[in-house]
């Protein structure tokens, strides 16, 4: 796996997820939890973060799935939890 990790389609979407996680981290240490009807530019980072990733995981599925399929299946698994773990600040602050 350590080699499938180390192409770009697999390790980028964990970066932007990671990336995300912490934006959102820190935008909630600086300015605090706030509501407001227009969502704001720390919410549009986040949705283009995120959404941004979905053709990259979907090139890596469709390029490396059926070449080593229980490699890239654990990779897939690794970019589905740090998706996971970077909405889950937005889920449990409602945010």
């Amino acid at each position: 796996m350590k080699n499938l990790l180390s192409k770009t389609s697999a390790w980028l979407p964990l970066a932007m997820s990671a990336t995300a996680l912490i934006f959102t981290l820190v935008w909630l240490a600086v300015f605090g939890v706030v509501r407001s009807e227009d969502e704001g530019t720390a919410a549009h980072i986040f949705q283009l973060l995120m959404g941004g990733q979905l053709p990259i995981i979907a090139f890596f599925a469709i390029k490396w799935l059926p070449q080593k399929p229980k490699q890239a299946l654990g990779i897939l698994a690794l970019q589905f939890i740090a998706g996971v773990v970077a909405f889950a600040p937005v889920y449990f602050l409602e945010l």
